[in-house]
């Protein structure tokens, strides 16, 4: 594609050499240009794409865009190839990526999820309703990319890279998908990874703190106010009726065609609070949809999933899918590492969840609380490198809801794990409840389960669906799903633990 037709959708501010090139591929990773490629030089939170020019025109680069404060002059007479600036080069990419692969967002239907929780088990849950409905739907979300229920990859973040969601998104008009699905997270509407797509469906499922940190959002209402551009973007919104800042959201918006969800009395899909059972293993709730109320069933515990529930039927309601359709899609989904229940030998309930912020962490200790028949076990740590503030926030959270609490490693990127866990631990001994500091999140894992009974619910939060244990920059290859088989092989085999059909 010409660079001059790439270059439609962008606030250029200077230029210098020949623009009138074929470019045949776009990224702002150096390490992925090809020949003939248009490299986005973007100034980021660690590193700045300045310098990995010379990388990208090794790889092919045959033009640079770089940030509005360089000097392109100086860059062309140094690299001899054209150099452009322009306002914003994070939205540069987006919008080319756009053009580049002829606008994909247009052609299908979009749905974008944005909310501090639930954005990932309400994504499945409208992907299976509107497979059920006999749609081809694709999603693209922080497990994986799915197109026409086949997973394509795996993914690392939430919201993907712009010039990846248009690739993808193109991918799927190609394969003839009539819905996608998107996760958007706050950040992706920061850093404008989303720019240009044309939402038609937009969902907030709730709003609580999360990701304050310097190189996240520096405020709890610019955290917000990046959630609701998605809601001004999207033609038609679903919004958390009994979530006190997201309804606001319909007096800001008034011209929006909104609809609701929630126990409130005038929520448009109104759940019914007296007609709600939530157990160790599954929800049981009932739903006024199209004016009828509809008893509704779905293999994931806790009252959150209910509202996850309610917010992709309410998306449901704008593709004319009948109740039946949703009570067969819900009925026997699950989701990887949202409450997850993990079958093992010892018949012990262990749970995994993603829950890493404290609304997120005290709401599935509260959901396990109000089934739980014996002890909680609660066995987690946080990431490194992000809010440090929640911390002893979480740790009183555990140490009042957990009746016994485990700190192990997580996710510790460059911070030191012990310290980690020494911040969180502030908040535990105030409630006086027990608790172990062991930093290997492997022994510790091995250490909650050595302590559990019938009845206990382990609770593991924290990776949830991430398959690896990041430290110093590297990824080391962890599902928590085979960590606890070995564990429990090992109790086995020497006579620590006795197999769940053998006992008494």
């Amino acid at each position: 594609m010409l660079l001059n037709k790439l270059l439609s959708r962008v606030e250029v501010k200077n230029s210098v050499g020949n623009l009138d090139l074929d470019i045949t591929n776009i990224h702002s990773d150096s390490r992925k240009i090809k020949q003939g490629g248009l490299f986005i030089a973007i100034d980021g939170f660690s590193k700045n794409g300045i310098d990995f020019i010379p990388s990208a025109i090794e790889n092919g680069a045959i033009t640079i865009i770089v940030e509005p404060n360089e000097n392109v002059e100086e860059l062309h007479s140094k690299f001899n190839i054209p150099i452009i600036s322009v306002d914003n080069t994070r939205r540069a990419l987006a919008m080319t990526a756009c053009t580049f692969y002829d606008n994909p967002s247009q052609k299908l239907k979009l749905i974008g999820v944005t909310g501090t929780k639930g954005k990932t088990t309400t994504t499945f849950m409208i992907k299976s309703i509107l497979e059920e409905h006999g749609l081809n739907v694709g999603l693209i979300g922080s497990i994986a990319i799915y197109i026409n229920g086949e997973k394509v990859e795996d993914t690392d973040r939430t919201t993907p890279e712009s010039i990846e969601i248009q690739k993808n998104l193109a991918l799927m008009v190609e394969k003839n998908v009539d819905v996608a699905i998107i996760e958007v997270s706050s950040q992706a509407m920061k850093l404008d990874r989303v720019a240009g797509c044309e939402f038609d469906v937009g969902v907030f499922t709730n709003l609580s703190e999360d990701h304050i940190s310097p190189k996240e959002h520096p405020s709890m209402e610019d955290y917000f106010n990046c959630k609701l551009e998605l809601i001004k973007l999207s033609k038609h919104a679903v919004l958390n009726n009994d979530d006190e800042v997201v309804k606001k959201i319909a007096e800001m918006l008034p011209d929006k065609d909104l609809k609701t969800f929630g126990i409130s009395e005038n929520s448009n899909f109104r759940i019914n609070p007296d007609n709600m059972i939530i157990t160790d293993s599954y929800i049981d709730f009932s739903i006024f949809y199209n004016g009828k109320e509809e008893q509704i069933e779905a293999r994931i515990p806790g009252k959150f999933s209910v509202y996850n529930a309610a917010g992709a039927i309410s998306v449901a309601s704008y593709f004319g899918v009948t109740a039946d359709e949703i009570r067969s899609a819900l009925k026997d989904l699950r989701v990887l590492g949202r409450s997850e229940l993990v079958p093992n030998k010892l018949g012990l309930t262990i749970m995994i969840d993603y829950a890493h912020t404290p609304s997120s962490l005290e709401s599935i200790l509260t959901a396990v609380n109000s089934y739980a028949k014996g002890k909680v076990i609660c066995a987690w740590g946080v990431g490194g490198d992000r809010d440090a503030a929640k911390r002893p926030v979480m740790g009183e959270i555990s140490g009042r809801l957990a009746d016994y609490t485990v700190l192990m490693s997580d996710q510790v990127r460059t911070e030191d794990p012990l310290k980690i866990l020494k911040e969180i631990e502030v908040g535990i001994v105030p409630t006086g409840k027990p608790y172990k500091i062991i930093v290997d999140r492997t022994e510790g894992i091995r250490y909650a389960i050595s302590i559990a009974k019938p009845g206990d619910i382990i609770v593991i939060p924290g990776l949830g669906h991430d398959l690896y244990l990041e430290r110093n920059g590297v990824k080391y290859p962890y599902d928590e799903r085979q960590v606890i088989a070995k564990i429990i092989d090992e109790m086995i085999a020497s006579g620590e633990r006795t197999p769940a059909n053998n006992i008494d």
